[in-house]
């Protein structure tokens, strides 16, 4: 690679709680080796847009480490390689802007992107990288889903949040003796209810991985109902959760460059165990404060420890990779095998098997 002299962060896709800190760490590392740092607002919207690329020195980054969100704003809609536009016909369809990110790059003097997002976002990315950007991704996403790397900055303060969400439905649920229906994010994967679900003691937990039946959904509901029983239960439902013989329930269809939007599993479920049982039900979409408020230690940690490496191998002079963690060091790996394919829960590992040992229910046979 030609000497480093200007290096752009973006963040792309949805939010999540450590983005600031990978900045921070990001910007502070290229500084110190003598590199101009610029952020992009708004993943590559800012590059066409007046003061949509800021300059990043100490004083940008001071004190943003343990806040929520991201100073530099994301999007998750306009994706610049399917970029959504209406023919004269009236007809929808798209158009790939890469030519145009790259001549912005190069207007700006910019030698290598710091990309920050999850599996789209870094999917772009590699396409860039393929056009001649040099380009270093950051796993960012709060579902955990990206394979090449055991877990992604968001996703433990994401458990975290809904576990205290789920610790606060035990008593209302015991009170009036309901069923409470959960509904947590977790797009196509359902490590989010898995772990908040287990951790918060729920005695349901549906996850896409494992497609329920709504009748052993509700027989063991209707044990719980039982004479000695506690006449309460906690149902867990991830948004992407599908029954045996369905699909998922979704919000949104999914437009020209636009990911179809999960919603309403959980009324769905709680509505079907109130006629099948006779009990009581109420449902909950925790929504978007999974992705709010402060990361956990945890999360500000792993964050900084992204940002760093990744400014690591582009002194080093590696491009169109991602930093991943592979316990205990930070690796890098290419980024056509980090986007291959997305990060499912194992059916039979340990955490799965750790619910089912106690008793807890996944809806299926093996309940």
């Amino acid at each position: 690679m030609p000497p480093i002299r200007r290096v752009a962060i973006n963040t792309g896709g949805g939010d999540a709680p450590g983005l600031n800190a990978v900045i921070r760490a990001a910007v502070l590392s290229c500084l110190n080796r003598g590199w101009e740092v610029y952020g992009i607002r708004k993943g590559y919207e800012g590059l066409y847009e007046q003061d949509g690329v800021i300059r990043l020195d100490r004083n940008a980054v001071r004190g943003i480490t343990h806040l929520g969100g991201t100073i530099l704003g994301t999007t998750n809609r306009g994706n610049p390689v399917e970029w959504p536009i209406t023919l004269p016909d009236g007809t929808q369809t798209t158009i790939d802007r890469s030519p145009e990110i790259l001549k912005k790059f190069g207007e700006w003097g910019l030698d290598v992107l710091i990309a920050i997002g999850g599996d789209g976002s870094l999917r772009i990315a590699h396409h860039l990288a393929k056009q001649g950007l040099s380009v270093v991704g950051v796993p960012k996403t709060i579902d955990n889903d990206l394979a090449a790397t055991q877990v992604t900055f968001g996703f433990h303060t994401a458990v975290q949040t809904a576990t205290e969400a789920i610790d606060k439905l035990h008593s209302t649920a015991e009170s009036h003796e309901r069923v409470m229906v959960v509904e947590l994010m977790g797009r196509h994967t359902g490590w989010i209810a898995l772990f908040a679900g287990l951790s918060g003691t729920a005695d349901v937990i549906l996850i896409p991985e494992i497609p329920y039946s709504m009748a052993a959904v509700c027989r063991k509901i209707e044990e719980r109902y039982a004479p000695g029983g506690p006449r309460f239960s906690i149902v867990v439902v991830a948004e992407g959760a599908k029954p045996v013989e369905g699909d998922a329930v979704l919000r949104e269809e999914g437009a020209p460059g636009v990911n179809a939007r999960y919603g309403g599993i959980a009324e769905q479920v709680a509505a079907v165990i109130g006629e099948r049982t006779g009990c009581e039900t109420r449902s909950l979409v925790l929504g978007h404060l999974q992705r709010g408020g402060q990361p956990t230690a945890y999360d500000r940690l792993l964050g900084l420890r992204f940002g760093a490496a990744a400014v690591d191998l582009i002194a080093r002079g590696h491009t169109d990779c991602m930093v991943g963690l592979n316990p205990p060091d930070i690796q890098a790996v290419p980024l056509e095998e980090a986007v291959a394919d997305i990060k499912r829960v194992p059916i039979d590992g340990d955490v799965v098997l750790t619910a089912r040992s106690m008793g807890i229910s996944f809806g299926d046979d093996g309940a």
